[in-house]
């Protein structure tokens, strides 16, 4: 069975690299290597908290967003998944990009910036270039965890104990002089905990003297070796079912996450910005929170009803209001713009798309709409400030004749109305 480093390299195509190269205006080989440098930064940082039930918990709820919508299909459909993979990525794309950032915040927080320059420093790129290779490969991380979690049917104590096994080779892939907060401790720990077992026992083994019932145990060895030859060829059909299905759910995540590879990099670097109240957000460039904040401190930029923002980073349950905990972190950044500025109102717009019942979909987009504002008031927004509809599938933006179009239509919208 491939480790999830094998799982994370083998995403990292050619071709991925070549349009990362040629977006960003840097040499492959250094897009390459920062890819793997973030991608390994990730995983180590993932594997040093293994034992933390409620961090993975969070890890998990990520995870099976990307994992419900790239590698659901595949999970079920066995040796009949076929092209519907590549379908089932460009569901995932958004949701996916979305998960990643949430991904890095998670793990690194105040230090992204700081691994971001490491990043850059090791790979001789620049900061911007590494900040949006970072962004790149959150979902690749995802779609590794993704994959080891469907064909592996892990539970949370499970992805910990997987985590747990592969730290030292995640740690060893880690180019030398970089530090992931948290990490080195805890590897040696393991480290001189696992090369003091190894010791151990191959000391016992060289004081070991052959014992007299050697033999006997050695031909019963022989014949229970044989009787799993035989009870393994006498489920072959269930076996290669099996590895059907199994294959079918790495092909996925690998078409998933070439699909989202460049949805991971729409929102740009992170970087810190400080409000007028003094708080300091660390936000995407290209995110919700960064458009926001343009248009507030805009003199020029009017008051309208046309001017919606879309948030990038709210996910929901299926077919529910219920948001994941990984969207708190986006809530919290629009929070704390709303106090930063007390003059600006907004009104939070719920939109579906247009598959099943129109009054249902009006009901669960107005339930959606109005959770995000219940959110926001939670976390000490004036609840005068605010106000919720929801738009049902009216007002589209997409074609809603495909997957990625519909999944572009489910979305959360905000539009100022005084500032």
């Amino acid at each position: 069975m491939s480790s999830l480093l094998d799982t994370l390299k083998s995403q990292i195509s050619p071709e991925m690299i070549q349009n990362l190269a040629t977006s960003l205006g840097e040499s492959g080989t250094g897009v390459q290597s920062a890819l793997q440098t973030s991608g390994v930064a990730m995983l180590a940082s993932l594997a040093s908290r293994a034992s933390d039930t409620g961090f993975l918990g969070q890890i998990m709820n990520l995870v099976k967003g990307v994992g419900a919508n790239a590698l659901g299909a595949a999970a079920g459909a066995g040796s009949t998944y076929g092209s519907s993979a590549v379908t089932a990525a460009g569901t995932a794309s958004s949701a996916a990009s979305q998960a990643g950032s949430s991904l890095i915040n998670m793990l690194f927080g105040g230090n992204t910036s700081s691994i971001t320059g490491k990043i850059a420093e090791m790979a001789g790129l620049r900061s911007s270039s590494a900040g949006t290779i970072l962004a790149s490969a959150a979902p690749m991380v995802l779609g590794a965890l993704a994959s080891k979690v469907n064909t592996g049917g892990l539970t949370t104590s499970g992805l910990g104990n997987l985590l747990s096994s592969e730290l030292p080779s995640i740690k060893g892939m880690l180019p030398s002089g970089f530090s992931v907060p948290g990490l080195s401790g805890l590897t040696s720990s393991v480290s001189n905990a696992a090369m003091h077992a190894r010791d151990t026992v191959r000391d016992e083994a060289a004081r070991a003297k052959p014992r007299g019932w050697l033999g006997p145990l050695v031909i019963l060895a022989v014949i229970l070796l044989g009787l799993l030859i035989w009870w393994f060829n006498r489920g072959n059909t269930v076996n290669n079912a099996v590895n059907t299905a199994s294959n079918a759910a790495s092909n996925a995540a690998t078409a998933a996450t070439n699909a989202i590879s460049s949805a991971g990099a729409s929102l740009g670097a992170f970087f810190q910005t400080t409000l007028p109240d003094g708080t300091t957000l660390n936000i995407p460039q290209n995110g919700v929170e960064n458009k926001l904040l343009a248009f507030i401190k805009d003199p020029s930029a009017q008051v309208n009803t046309d001017t919606w923002f879309d948030f990038d980073r709210l996910l929901f349950d299926t077919n529910s209001a219920t948001l994941q905990p990984s969207s708190q972190e986006q809530l919290a950044n629009i929070a704390s713009i709303m106090k930063a500025y007390p003059n600006v109102h907004i009104r939070i717009g719920g939109y579906t798309d247009n598959q099943g019942d129109p009054a249902a979909n009006l009901k669960l987009s107005q339930d959606r709409a109005n959770n995000v504002m219940q959110q926001l008031v939670a976390m000490g927004v004036d609840p005068s400030r605010l106000d919720a509809k929801g738009y049902g599938e009216d007002h589209p933006v997409a074609d809603n004749t495909t997957d990625t179009g519909r999944a572009m239509n489910r979305r959360i919208s905000m539009r100022v109305t005084a500032k």
